[in-house]
């Protein structure tokens, strides 16, 4: 009886899923009630799914998350039972309306759908910029996805959200501080619909007021073009310091209204000879703009070369790290991903922009690139194709914002160029 009895324990035996000593009547309980565990914590999962889905208001902490750059990194939310300490009681329930619309988007926003490239659509163009014949210098954005339109979603209204993509989709793969803080700190590139509600929580937070006044502060479930600003608003409220460049053709005074995309006409604008501006563009300020487009694509070189290679480089294509831009003119924006100069026999410079568009299909772009035949006809943007008087950009500076910087951020504005 005694050697059946050791420490108290009759016939003990192991747990096999914790290794511990249990008695052989409990062994079967005991082993099955691991299983309950993970079953209840599942539960508890879906529980909080129902909890946060509609009709019933969102609710949940989120934890590991830094949303907003100022914020401590352990919680974008505050503990439901944290007392605020404002004075405003209206303050107050606006920004928990905030942080639960937060929470709500990030629940359920999913990855967007897109034909993913083998290898990726940079790669298979530098090998055919490679390829060229003609002596060129090409400098190409490292990395970049494309989005395109599709006819049943949003076909003809679409391309701002598209762009917003393609821009995203560098940013998430080339930068850590922007992975960090983009779209809850999701890793991917959320689809336009939570895209459009991403938007409505930067107009909640204060970024571009006047842009939320035009569209009645509500873009989620519309059609509406957007534009830069919107661009530079949605990647702004997660601490991201888009900045905007204007190109002007046509002289105009500064006091007069400005229209280059869809929504951006209250935009307010700097001129680059006024000194204030501090964006990298120093090498702008001094010129007197006489060449026409030309200034618009000597900008573009000068921002993927970084100031860094010359036009004459010998090198045949540059991968930078810069990301895309947003193209925006009045109509329709696409996504800059690098530009090209040509050497012609006399001296002459042919430039290019080198240019994703999300209306065209990336299974037809990813065809033309490995058979290397009529790529140029999607791809290239010569000088002689920009007849539009007005033009916009869009671009990310490194580094993350917070406290005041964040809350100048809140007021979209760009440097005017006019030619």
């Amino acid at each position: 009886m005694y050697a059946n009895i050791v420490q108290g324990r009759m016939y003990s035996s192991y747990c096999p899923i914790c290794q511990l000593p249990i008695p052989t009547y409990e062994l079967e309980r005991h082993a099955n009630s691991h299983f309950e565990d993970d079953e209840l914590e599942r539960d508890m999962q879906l529980a909080m799914k129902i909890a946060l889905a509609p009709p019933s208001p969102p609710h949940c902490v989120v934890q590991n998350i830094k949303l907003y750059p100022d914020m401590p990194s352990k919680s974008i939310f505050r503990e439901t039972s944290e007392v605020s300490t404002s004075n405003n009681p209206g303050s107050r329930d606006r920004e928990k309306e905030v942080d639960e619309k937060i929470c709500y988007i990030i629940s359920l926003q999913y990855k967007a759908t897109f034909y993913k490239v083998e290898g990726g659509l940079i790669a298979l163009l530098k090998n055919c910029l490679e390829s060229e014949a003609e002596i060129s210098t090409n400098v190409i954005s490292g990395y970049v996805d494309h989005f395109q339109s599709i006819k049943t979603e949003d076909d003809g209204w679409g391309c701002g959200w598209r762009n917003i993509q393609m821009a995203a989709s560098h940013l998430l793969m080339k930068r850590p501080e922007a992975r960090n803080v983009l779209f809850g700190g999701c890793g991917f590139v959320p689809d336009i619909g939570s895209l459009q509600r991403w938007l409505e929580v930067a107009w909640a937070r204060g970024f571009d007021t006047v842009g939320k006044n035009q569209f009645g502060g509500i873009i989620y479930g519309s059609k509406k073009w957007i534009g830069t600003t919107e661009c530079a608003s949605l990647l702004r409220s997660f601490g991201l310091r888009a900045r905007i460049v204007d190109f002007d053709g046509k002289k105009r005074t500064m006091n007069s209204r400005l229209v280059y995309g869809p929504m951006d006409k209250f935009v307010l604008r700097r001129r680059t000879d006024n000194g204030d501006d501090t964006d990298k563009l120093e090498n702008f300020s001094s010129r007197k703009y006489e060449g026409g487009y030309q200034v618009l694509i000597d900008w573009v070189w000068s921002y993927f070369s970084e100031h860094r290679l010359t036009e004459s480089c010998k090198h045949r294509v540059v991968v930078t790290e810069k990301m895309p831009l947003y193209f925006q003119h009045d109509g329709h924006s696409r996504t800059i991903v690098g530009v090209q100069v040509k050497h012609q026999q006399n001296g002459v410079k042919e430039y290019n922009l080198l240019i994703l568009d999300p209306s065209h299909r990336t299974e037809t772009l990813e065809r033309s690139l490995r058979e290397n035949v009529r790529w140029q006809a999607l791809l290239k943007r010569g000088i002689h194709t920009l007849k539009k008087s007005q033009y916009q950009l869009c671009y990310v500076d490194d580094g993350l914002a917070n406290g005041e910087e964040m809350e100048q951020l809140k007021t979209v504005d760009s440097v005017l160029l006019e030619f």
